[in-house]
């Protein structure tokens, strides 16, 4: 009687490697669709197909189902992705992990994603400190909001995103650091600004200054006033909180900002009041892809990103302001 043979090990039938399939299967799940796997890997969209084709053939199972435009895994994709993403991309970076841990801290390049806002009014103190602490280390700030942050974030092309997130995607971890309240500023002679009691009704006769419908201040502004069924009038919509600003100042209409963009010169020039009572605090913090490893340089900045990095200030806090 013959001795009974081990199991056969199972063997991709794509080039015999189960790298290249694993790594095509991850960048389909993350990015949800062939054609952005086959430029971030530099193949060809048949190539990619391939590769997938000869995984699912290798498990049994189906890993990729169609949602919409998008390719998104099927549960068994799932709990493959959460497997084989922390392998490919510790291969993957390992080179440049290495490199990183051979050179430490003193050089390479960060690369952080961020609104206007946040550049403007977070970030100064948090980028004087870690060009202090790492003077050797490049560090580019990219000026974008919204989805093209996202993007960016995704495709690998900055390190880190610092900013304000209300929908998490599942893809990504957000770490909230500093909390700003919502705020009303009028002119310093405006009659709200006095008003012993205000009532989210007593906005409603005078024009608001806002940002774009896309924005989120936009639509989290609406949806309170809808909720509450009280009437409210745009009079200019206008990007960037320093020129909404200069228009309250000038009379022409009040606002709706958050705590953040509000300084120690803006006392002169405007009345800020709190409206905590009726819309949400705004929370910022640190964003980053879920299972990339982050850089030596990207630890230190998201290090310095901590809530009492800034010192608080008077307009944080409920009530009204003295300005």
């Amino acid at each position: 009687m013959s001795p009974a043979r081990p199991p056969r090990t199972p063997r991709f039938s794509y080039k015999g490697s189960r790298l290249k399939p694993l790594r095509a299967f991850c960048q389909v799940a993350r990015l949800g669709s062939i054609s952005r796997a086959a430029e971030a890997l530099y193949l060809s969209q048949p190539a990619v197909t391939l590769q997938l084709q000869a995984l699912e053939r290798e498990l049994g199972v189906r890993l990729l189902e169609r949602s919409g435009r998008r390719l998104t895994p099927t549960r068994e994709g799932e709990l493959l992705y959460e497997l084989a993403r922390p392998l490919v991309e510790g291969l993957d970076g390992l080179g440049a992990r290495f490199r990183e841990q051979v050179r430490g801290l003193d050089a390479g390049e960060l690369h952080v994603a961020a609104g206007s806002s946040t550049i403007l009014y977070l970030l100064p103190p948090i980028v004087e400190a870690f060009r202090r602490q790492h003077p050797d280390v490049r560090l580019s700030l990219h000026n974008v909001t919204g989805a093209s942050g996202l993007d960016l974030l995704r495709s690998d092309a900055v390190d880190l995103a610092v900013g304000s997130m209300l929908d998490v995607p599942a893809d990504l971890a957000y770490t909230p650091a500093h909390r700003f309240e919502p705020m009303l500023i009028t002119p310093l002679d405006h009659p709200l600004a006095s008003k012993a009691e205000l009532e989210l009704a007593d906005l409603s006769p005078y024009g608001l200054i806002l940002p774009p419908k896309r924005l989120t201040t936009y639509r989290l502004v609406d949806l309170v006033f809808q909720q509450h069924r009280v009437p409210y009038t745009v009079a200019l919509e206008v990007g960037g909180w320093e020129v909404i600003k200069q228009y309250v100042a000038m009379g022409l209409g009040i606002s709706i900002v958050t705590a953040i963009c509000l300084t120690a010169a803006d006392r002169q020039r405007l009345a800020a009041r709190s409206l905590a009572r009726w819309f949400p605090a705004r929370s910022y913090g640190v964003v980053i892809r879920r299972g990339k490893a982050l850089s030596p340089q990207a630890r230190a900045f998201a290090a310095l990103i901590q809530p009492q990095a800034l010192a608080p200030r008077g307009y944080d806090e409920s009530g009204h302001s003295e300005r």
